[in-house]
Formats: C-alpha cells, sequence, structure tokens
C-alpha cells in the first residue's frame, strides 16, 4: 500500500484528524515558515498519538546535533532533512535516530547521490516547499533504483493517484494540498488524499488504511 505523510501539521487537533483518516505519517516543520512549531507543542502532540504512526520533525540547514536532540527531546520516531545536509551529515544523524527522510529539489543534481546518504527514504520535491507547485514528475526518474521514494510538491486530492500511476513511489507526502489555510487542515481534504491515494496504491483502501504500517521493512 501507498505510504501517505500528512505533514505541516501546527495542532493537536489535525495530528489527531490525519491519523484519523488512515495517514502512516504526521510531519511537524521546525524550519523557517508559516507551518513552524514549537518542540514543546510537538513534545505534547506526540505523546498523543498512536505509536505505530511515524512522527516527523522537518529541519533544514540546521546543525546535526541539534536535529537529533529536537527529535529525541520529543519523542519523535524520525528527521526529515530538507536541506543541502551532506551524505555524513545525514548518516550521522541516521545513526542517532530511529528512521531518516532525505529530501531533495526535483532536477537537482544530488539526486543521483541519493543512495551515498543511507536514508531510509528519499522525498523528491518541488524547488518551493510547502506552495503547493507540482513540478515535472518525469524528474523523480533521476533517483538511483532501489531507493524507497516519496513524491511531494503540490499533490492534491485531484492528482495525487496520477502521480502514484506514473512515478510508483513508495510514498507521498502532503501539505497546502490538504489545508483550507496555512497551518490548518481541511477534514475533507485530507480524507479525500488518504482515500485517493490509498485506492491507487491498494485494492481495498479501507483496510489498508485501518492496519498499521509495517516499520520492521524500512
Amino acid at each position: 500500500m501507498t505510504f501517505v505523510k500528512i505533514c505541516g501539521t501546527t495542532s493537536e487537533e489535525d495530528a489527531l484528524l490525519a491519523v484519523a483518516m488512515g495517514a502512516d505519517a504526521v510531519g511537524f516543520i521546525f524550519a523557517p515558515s508559516t507551518r513552524q512549531v514549537a518542540a514543546q507543542l510537538v513534545r505534547d502532540i506526540v505523546r498523543r498519538l498512536p505509536p505505530e504512526v511515524l512522527t516527523v520533525g522537518v529541519f533544514r540547514d540546521d546543525a546535526p546535533e541539534r536535529v537529533v536532540e529536537i527529535v529525541n527531546a520529543t519523542g519523535l520516531r524520525a528527521a526529515q532533512l530538507h536541506g543541502r545536509e551532506t551524505a555524513q551529515q545525514t548518516q550521522w544523524v541516521r545513526a542517532r535516530v530511529p528512521v531518516v527522510i532525505k529530501a531533495f529539489t526535483a532536477g537537482h543534481p544530488a539526486i543521483a547521490r541519493a543512495g551515498d546518504h543511507g536514508a531510509d527514504l528519499v522525498l523528491i520535491d518541488s524547488a518551493d516547499p510547502g506552495s503547493g507547485k507540482v513540478f515535472d514528475w518525469s524528474l523523480a526518474e533521476d533517483a538511483p533504483p532501489g531507493q524507497r521514494l516519496v513524491l511531494a510538491g503540490g499533490l492534491a486530492p485531484h492528482n495525487v493517484a496520477e502521480a502514484i500511476a506514473r512515478v510508483r513511489p513508495f510514498g507521498v507526502d502532503v501539505v497546502s494540498g490538504v489545508e483550507v489555510e496555512p497551518g490548518r487542515k481541511d477534514a475533507r481534504l485530507v480524507r479525500a488524499f488518504v482515500s485517493a491515494a490509498k485506492q491507487a496504491g491498494h485494492p481495498d483502501w479501507e483496510a489498508a488504511a485501518e492496519a498499521p504500517y509495517d516499520w520492521d521493512r524500512i
């Protein structure tokens, strides 16, 4: 089944909404953004989420030591590195947190060396994350084979099934495509997005959404 991550979460209400609608992961942004959240708030939210949900902290060009400190202090299970982190920095973080997602801009030459980072998942995004802009999905083909690819950038309920059919990613990541305004999720859009993604990747999306994701496969 397709892995679904709802990112840019800013409240407990939206985190619980994503989980209730069948999301496999919930993301919290610590990088400068209109959706940036404080570590203490994230810690309080994470405590209320089911253990099978992958909770992700999103960072951009932060010191690896700070990334590890925040992830471990808040109880998050994953770090998403969304900047110009070197392979060595990614590997250092990966040795100290359970799961690492390394993000790359679509079309960037560094994608060809994504495997050097040793990340669990490789995320391909548009040049302006969170903007809702769709990039040319064929650029995702630059990722080296064997990587678990997560597709982001302008995804929404109306186009996620097509994106999955064309790219065949391991998972999808959405922010603005399920929002009523920046940082505030829309229940109808979240449900529609998860439904479309699960239907595209699994013949029985209701059962897939209810089943906890097997993280031992990562």
